[in-house]
């Protein structure tokens, strides 16, 4: 059968033994001769869904991409695992251009990517008329949408274009942002079925989304950095100017930092992007010019230093986190000054008025984003159509367990201050008012005579302009457009002042790491970087975390045991097996703790010591564990270890599936377990959304997957 070769051509050439959720679907349309839509989030695999096919067609598959950056990555990771492709762009020379055409006609390659633009040339057009075609795929398809966050007109032509050529071929559109209408667009453009969809879903489960408001962000960054140092990541900033502030900064605090935005030179950006995508960076600050079709796999985290303009882009930045499959974090940090950054962006680069309308409802959608207190995920899945969207219970607002602390007198005493300076002034002057500053221009306006001069001088300035930031943020506090922006007390904060409302605030959220890494994954770390310098390729294209990962847990000393391995194909395992193995083999004679980690092998026998709880990886639980029986509460084993909350639940609920001992009825009671189980007897335990709409509120995620956890081993709590 057709699809059986394909799975061949996957294990061969990439070393997966199966395709993931709607890879099989799309490439059985397109084995069947039928255009086909794939819908799939990114780093869902949509290459695989034209890779493999090309190899199995006859002549050439030409993939139509919008940026040289992806053009050029993806040309060399395939050439890395042995399939023939090549790309024709503005980089190239004549004399290049001449001799790829030549090798093309004469059958030399499988797979060809071409920027749109290309095909808009006539002459090139009759060169592809000498070559069969049987496949065109159109990468980032959503671009041929106006509807979309990035339309580009050439795009639109693609349809036109290809009906030029003497034989149609089948046609695949892949995007992973797509609301309903650019979906519609994309199915009537290129003349696709709008039956013929194959759509995946939007979301990233590897993903853990936040939104930090109310607090410094400078701080908070670099506290997070600190923490994240060994871990690449992108951070995002809505201007040049931002960019290059963060840039300075940073550098000079000794971070290893590229920069990316629209005024540098050509050859200025492409070095810095070089050196992020080979890991000789590990942090590139830019914005938002950087990064669409950016193939690099092990992002670890993407910040968002200001407030996007719509959530098609926010969630096309976000996306580029977690390629490889492994947790990663998406953080936004949010100011209410942001909106008007992104207002007069609007208002100075768009002259249609529907067009500007248009973008600021979606620049609305983003507002409402950040103050939303349900499911971050699920704001977004509901946002590009996917009406039945299940919390994600890992975002910021599904794990938010932060104390809630009453600060309406503080915030009256702002407000207060805020209406007896005239609502004339903007956050600085207000904070110096109620610190009791000296400042000289404070004093001209005869501000230190009225009554709120000082109310507040046991806290610095800085403390006060935070908590502003927090009472902008929650919409008690109005900012006006223009250069310097003044504050004006809103309806909402009129009520806290006559006493109609309380103003709560929760505790400041703590930074954590990412990941975890054991010593012999850094140790390979350093090993793929030399390999990938010696191919001159990015590390990630040699193996990607994930797989690098697996390698440092299992660690494979045969050919046998390393193709086993997800990830290595025939042609990585004939090129870096040797080499790899070596190495491997190196470290474990070299390694002084031999037997700690031999002792890993056998995780019911290990003795765990608290010094190593950071070090840990495949018996992180363990860790856990120990520290939970030595009396810490889950929020002190989190602080401790520098991991979330949900990863000390997911800690526990492990080693109940491993069957180690814990007194579970200190997460639930016996009766709220019978509750559990009456609920999975009525909407089953495939979904945890219809299991807590069927549940009181009391009852949390956490409680009902303790409940699954118990009722799949038989157990049941006694009182």
């Amino acid at each position: 059968m057709m699809m059986d070769k394909a799975r061949s051509i996957l294990k061969e050439y990439f070393g997966y033994d199966n395709f993931r959720k709607g890879q099989e679907e799309i490439i059985q349309h397109l084995l069947d001769g039928e255009n086909v839509v794939g819908i799939m989030p990114t780093g869902g695999g949509k290459s695989i869904c034209y890779q493999v096919p090309a190899m199995m067609f006859p002549g050439l598959t030409i993939v139509i991409s919008p940026l040289i950056s992806l053009i050029k990555d993806h040309v060399d990771t395939l050439t890395e695992v042995g399939i023939p492709a090549t790309y024709i762009n503005s980089t190239l020379h004549s004399n290049e251009v001449q001799e790829r055409v030549y090798d093309i006609k004469n059958g030399h390659y499988k797979l060809l990517y071409l920027a749109p633009e290309r095909l808009e040339a006539d002459y090139f057009i009759e060169i592809l008329k000498e070559v069969t075609i049987s496949f065109i795929a159109v990468d980032e398809a959503h671009c041929i949408s106006q509807w979309g966050h990035d339309f580009r007109p050439s795009y639109a032509k693609i349809g036109f274009m290809i009906n030029k050529l003497s034989d149609k071929p089948i046609v695949a559109a892949l995007t992973a942002t797509a609301t309903p209408k650019v979906h519609e667009d994309i199915c009537q453009l290129l003349n696709i079925p709008w039956e013929n969809t194959i759509k995946t879903g939007f979301a990233r489960d590897n993903l853990s989304f936040s939104i930090i408001k109310g607090q410094d962000k400078g701080k908070f960054l670099e506290s997070f950095l600190k923490k994240n140092k060994e871990e690449s990541g992108i951070i995002y900033a809505a201007t040049r100017q931002e960019v290059e502030k963060l840039h300075d900064r940073l550098l000079k605090k000794g971070y290893s930092v590229s920069k990316y935005h629209g005024g540098m030179s050509d050859g200025q950006r492409e070095a810095e992007q070089q050196a992020f995508i080979k890991d000789d960076v590990s942090i590139m600050i830019a914005t938002n010019a950087f990064g669409m079709g950016i193939d690099k796999s092990n992002i670890r985290y993407v910040i968002h230093y200001q407030l996007p303009k719509n959530m098609e882009g926010y969630y096309q930045e976000a996306g580029r986190a977690g390629r490889d499959g492994l947790p990663s974090k998406c953080i936004l940090l949010y100011s209410a000054q942001d909106i008007r950054i992104q207002r007069f962006l609007i208002d100075q680069t768009i002259n249609d008025p529907d067009k500007q309308k248009q973008d600021i409802d979606k620049l609305q959608s983003m507002i409402n984003f950040c103050h939303t207190e349900d499911c971050l995920q699920e704001y977004i899945l509901h946002y590009f159509g996917d009406e039945h969207a299940e919390k994600c219970g890992q975002c910021s607002n599904c794990t938010d367990e932060r104390t809630i602390i009453d600060v309406t007198v503080d915030a009256q005493k702002v407000l207060s201050c805020m209406i007896r300076m005239g609502e004339r002034f903007g956050k600085t002057m207000i904070a110096q008012v109620l610190t009791g500053s000296k400042n000289k221009k404070l004093i001209d306006f005869q501000l230190d005579r009225i009554k709120t001069y000082g109310l507040m001088k046991e806290k610095s300035a800085k403390e006060i302009s935070d908590f502003i930031e927090f009472l902008i943020s929650e919409q008690y506090i109005d900012v006006s457009t223009g250069a310097m922006p003044i504050l004006k007390v809103s309806n909402k904060g009129k009520d806290v002042l006559l006493g109609k409302t309380t103003v709560e605030r929760k505790e400041q959220v703590v930074t954590v790491k990412v990941s975890e890494n054991n010593t012999l994954f850094e140790y390979l770390r350093k090993i793929r970087k030399q390999l990938a310098e010696a191919e001159n390729v990015p590390p990630f294209v040699v193996f990607s975390d994930q797989t690098l990962r697996i390698i440092s847990i299992t660690m494979p000393v045969t050919h046998e045991e390393f193709r086993e391995i997800k990830g290595i194909g025939d042609h990585k395992l004939q090129k870096y097996g040797d080499t790899m193995i070596e190495h491997i083999v190196k470290f474990k004679n070299d390694q002084h703790n031999l037997s700690e980690l031999e002792d890993s092998e056998n995780k019911e026998s290990r003795t765990i010591k608290e010094k190593r709880s950071k070090k840990s990886v495949e018996n992180s639980h363990l860790v856990t564990l120990d520290l939970w029986k030595k009396g810490l509460a889950m929020k002190e084993i989190a602080k401790q270890r520098e991991l979330n909350l949900q990863t000390i639940e997911n800690h526990l609920l492990r080693c109940g599936e491993e069957q180690l001992e814990v007194d579970w009825t200190k997460f639930i009671k016996p009766e709220d377990q019978v509750k559990v189980v009456k609920a999975i007897e009525k909407v089953g335990m495939d979904k945890l959304k219809p299991l807590k709409e069927e549940l009181p509120e009391e009852i949390s995620y956490f409680m009902i997957k303790v409940a699954i956890m118990l009722e799949k081993r038989g157990q049941q709590i006694l009182n």
